[in-house]
């Protein structure tokens, strides 16, 4: 009897154990199936929305994946560097129209064409960074608080001086003027350090990791198509599946 029974518990360890390593393997899986790039640093140059700047020799294009079912046959991809006052971000995608039509900042601007980034710079607190820019140039920064999913974004305050984004827009095959005729765009943009404040891990330093995502969403044709880099569900507030920057 004593032996039935330390072999029955046994059994039992053994099962809970593989359980528990089955159920850790699916989250290290999880995790390591999130993209990682790497950011280059460099110094600060000035931004013009193509791209031209010699710094971005050093940076890789990394590109953004259609979400469901495309409508769109267009391409989406970033880069990224930073240098000791700020990040730069450069989107680029293909295009046919320019379907935006809204002419200042802080609109809704993800109802028509935009491109955005989410900088979720330390994995203690929920709160990110959020930015948004048309093909017109127009732009949405929000600091992002996000309790058990409930979220909404907050307007930087004393938005100017060394506080404000630098940002550019071009177009190739066409003009930036709302519903042109094109064959793609690009925004370019500096994000200085002093406007992420008091977020932690900024500004970042060699080996520094912040969580992050890239979108894009277009729609022309009154057809909506979007792109992620890190594949999130409905929300492109899903910050746990945030991609991962790391700082050279």
């Amino acid at each position: 009897m004593t032996f039935r029974l330390l072999f029955s518990s046994a059994v039992l360890l053994l099962l809970a154990g593989a359980c528990c390593s089955t159920s850790h393997a699916a989250e290290d899986s999880a995790e390591n199936s999130l993209p990682r790039t790497t950011v280059s640093r460099c110094e600060d140059f000035d931004v013009t929305g193509k791209g031209d700047a010699a710094a971005w020799e050093k940076a890789a294009w990394v590109d953004l994946k259609p979400r469901g079912k495309a409508q769109h046959d267009y391409s989406a991809r970033f880069k990224m560097l930073y240098s000791a006052t700020g990040v730069y971000v450069l989107f680029d995608g293909t295009d046919a129209r320019l379907t935006a039509t809204m002419q200042e900042d802080f609109a809704n601007l993800w109802t028509e064409d935009v491109f955005e980034c989410f900088f979720w710079t330390s994995e203690k607190h929920p709160v990110y960074f959020e930015y948004e820019i048309s093909p017109l140039g127009y732009e949405l920064p929000i600091l992002v608080p996000n309790l058990d999913g409930r979220f909404l974004g907050w307007r930087p305050w004393h938005y100017g001086g060394d506080r404000r984004i630098v940002k550019k827009v071009s177009a190739t095959g066409g003009e930036n003027k709302p519903m042109a005729t094109v064959t793609g765009w690009r925004a370019e943009v500096f994000i200085p350090y002093e406007l992420l404040k008091p977020l932690q891990s900024v500004p970042p330093k060699p080996g520094t990791q912040w969580r992050a995502n890239f979108y894009r969403v277009d729609y022309d044709d009154d057809k909506v198509t979007g792109w992620d880099w890190s594949r999130v569900g409905p929300s492109f507030h899903e910050f746990q599946k945030f991609g991962t920057l790391v700082f050279e």
